[in-house]
């Protein structure tokens, strides 16, 4: 039995979808979301009105407003209810009963590796990137921002109450056909989205010169991307960050940034890779732990957090990833990155995505095994993995897939790619 949203922070009438106006709304303490008076919210083009009726959210532990389970018109009245009120939110199923203070919400991971966790986190992690957002993208109410995914993709969420805070136009495009998203981008200034998302919006090749900031997040994203998406929208800065949902940003690149980095830390945010090469960070945009789930991966040391993440950083501060360690195997006695076949995997003409997974060996242990998207022949990407590894790292064999198993997010699905190794795919 889910948690319905609490009455007892807002009144299910604070707000509602309209097609007229909206109230301007108070300006809470500097550590809660709230609503900026210049802000607007459209979902599919039709305005959702924008009330300040909401009573602040009392103090001490209340239920967690569950948004997950409800239909996108009534998961917005009922969030901005909660911005409105401070009340804690969810945008994933939550155990029943659960409770937390005021200022908190929760998002989820990805679960690319394993089941999703739930993220808990405080209003002000993300106000503190709100502010450098304003700051660096010289952010007005002029401005309009597109949403694109669902509320339970913490990119998509993140865009959503970034846009209402800063005071801007906020467009909810969650829901339809990528073609009529991207016709619904004429006039969009600011955008937040996946490789996948811009790989769609680059697809229905629609010209986009009214947009002004690009951040693109969740996955590799190449030049040739970058260079298809400067040609449709070329007034655009595209700015790539690699971050995780338990950090947000953490660092961010652009088109000077060298081949294979991630960039250099985001504003805020201390860097420093260990002796075993985990990428550790600091910063005011971290999580405040796991309201349910674990990872083995995580640690948190004085302030600093790691997910697992290893690499290693260059002269100049940019961070180059080699891989999780909870991805890494065995072969041979040997460690084994199964990002590294990947990067070369996606960097053949005809791959558009690639997972490498390892495969059970009585003589090695473990051997590398792999899947891939695209019209690229088997053989040719075997050579290519030889030429660039050598035989010892090259997979045992690679299988073309036609429909690739995605996450809501865009990432790949990785427990399903497993599922098929171990059925003998």
């Amino acid at each position: 039995m889910l948690s319905p949203c609490p009455t007892t922070c807002f009144p299910r009438s604070a707000t509602r979808l309209g097609k007229t106006g909206r109230s301007a709304l108070p300006e809470p303490a500097t550590d809660r979301f709230h609503i900026h008076a210049a802000a607007r919210l459209t979902i599919a083009g039709q305005p959702v009105a924008l009330r300040s009726s909401a009573a602040p959210c009392p103090p001490g532990p209340v239920p967690v407003c569950d948004i997950a389970p409800l239909p996108l018109a009534d998961a917005l009245p009922a969030l901005v209810g909660c911005l409105a009120s401070g009340a804690p939110f969810c945008v994933s199923v939550t155990p029943a009963g659960l409770q937390e203070p005021a200022g908190t919400f929760h998002t989820a991971t990805s679960g690319s590796t394993g089941a999703p966790k739930r993220i808990r986190r405080s209003h002000a992690s993300w106000i503190a990137s709100f502010r450098e957002t304003a700051r660096r993208w010289g952010v007005t109410p002029d401005d309009r921002l597109a949403v694109l995914g669902g509320l339970d993709q913490s990119l998509s969420l993140y865009a959503l109450v970034e846009g209402l805070h800063l005071g801007v136009t906020v467009d909810v495009l969650t829901g339809l056909r990528p073609d009529r998203q991207a016709a619904a981008l004429d006039g969009v200034t600011l955008l937040y989205a996946t490789p996948t998302q811009v790989g769609q919006i680059v697809q229905a090749d629609r010209p986009l010169p009214a947009l002004r900031h690009v951040a693109v997040g969740g996955g590799a994203f190449g030049a040739a991307q970058r260079a298809a998406l400067a040609r449709l929208a070329p007034n655009a800065s595209v700015e790539v960050f690699y971050g995780a949902a338990e950090t947000s940003f953490a660092t961010l690149s652009d088109a000077t940034t060298p081949e294979e980095s991630v960039g250099r830390p985001y504003p805020g945010v201390d860097l420093r890779v260990d002796e075993a090469s985990l990428v550790w960070l600091r910063s005011p945009y971290l999580f405040d732990g796991y309201a349910v789930g674990h990872s083995d991966g995580t640690q948190i040391v004085d302030g600093w957090v790691t997910v697992g993440e290893t690499g290693y950083l260059d002269d100049a501060g940019n961070l180059f990833l080699t891989g999780r360690a909870d991805r890494m195997f065995t072969v041979a006695d040997r460690n084994l990155h199964p990002e590294t076949i990947e990067a070369v995997l996606t960097a053949q003409p005809g791959v558009t995505h690639a997972a490498i997974l390892p495969l059970t060996d009585a003589k090695r242990g473990a051997v590398p095994v792999g899947f891939y998207a695209g019209d690229a022949a088997p053989e040719v990407l075997m050579a290519a993995c030889r030429a660039a590894l050598g035989p010892g790292i090259a997979p045992r064999w690679l299988r073309p897939l036609p429909d690739w198993p995605l996450l809501p997010g865009g990432k790949t699905d990785l427990r399903a790619l497993s599922r098929l190794v171990e059925g003998g795919a």
